[in-house]
C-alpha cells in the first residue's frame, strides 16, 4: 500500500477518531496523542489494513481500546471540558449563557455515565454512527445498544430537567 492509498484509506475518519478520542479522554493534549498513535499504528500495519471490511470501524475500536487503556494506566492528567461550539449572531447575552451553561450541563452528565454508555451516545449521538456499526465497533448485540442508548438519554434528560427545574415549583 502506498502512502496516498493509506492517506485515501484512513484520512476521511480522523476528525471522528479524534472527537472519539476527546470525549473519552477530555483532554485535547490526550486526544491529539491518542489520534497520532492510531495513526501511527494503521501505517505501521499498512499491508493488513485491506484485509478489514470496515476500515473505519477498525479505526474507532482501535480508539476506543487505546482510550481505555490510557485511562486504566493512570497517565491522564487532570482533564477539564471546554466547549465553545456555540457561535450564533443576533443572540441576547443572557441566552448565551443559559445555552453555554446548558451544553456544559449536558457534556458533565455524560462524563458522568457508566462507561459503555458515554462511549455508545458518543458514537450515536454525535458521531452519527448507524446501530450496526456501533454494534460491530462495540461487540454489543443491537438490543444491548439500544437500551444503553435509551438508558442513557433518559438519565440526562432528567438530570438536566431537574437542574432546569430547581426551585420551580
Amino acid at each position: 500500500m502506498t502512502e496516498s492509498e493509506f492517506l485515501k484509506s484512513v484520512i476521511p475518519f480522523k476528525d471522528k477518531v479524534f472527537r472519539l478520542a476527546k470525549r473519552l479522554l477530555v483532554s485535547t493534549e490526550e486526544a491529539e496523542d491518542a489520534t497520532q498513535e492510531l495513526y501511527f499504528k494503521l501505517w505501521r500495519n499498512k499491508s493488513k489494513i485491506a484485509d478489514y471490511k470496515n476500515v473505519e470501524a477498525f479505526a474507532m475500536t482501535m480508539t476506543k481500546n487505546y482510550c481505555y487503556d490510557r485511562l486504566k494506566s493512570k497517565q491522564a492528567s487532570n482533564l477539564t471540558l471546554v466547549h465553545s461550539n456555540y457561535k450564533e449572531k443576533d443572540t441576547s447575552l443572557e441566552k448565551k449563557v443559559e445555552q453555554r451553561d446548558s451544553v456544559s450541563k449536558v457534556h458533565e452528565l455524560i462524563e458522568q455515565l457508566p462507561e459503555q454508555q458515554k462511549l455508545i451516545i458518543q458514537m450515536r449521538d454525535i458521531e452519527q454512527y448507524e446501530f450496526d456499526e456501533i454494534c460491530e465497533m462495540t461487540g454489543m448485540k443491537p438490543t444491548a445498544v439500544r437500551v444503553a442508548l435509551s438508558r442513557a438519554r433518559k438519565t440526562i434528560r432528567e438530570q438536566l430537567l431537574k437542574t432546569h427545574q430547581y426551585g420551580v415549583i
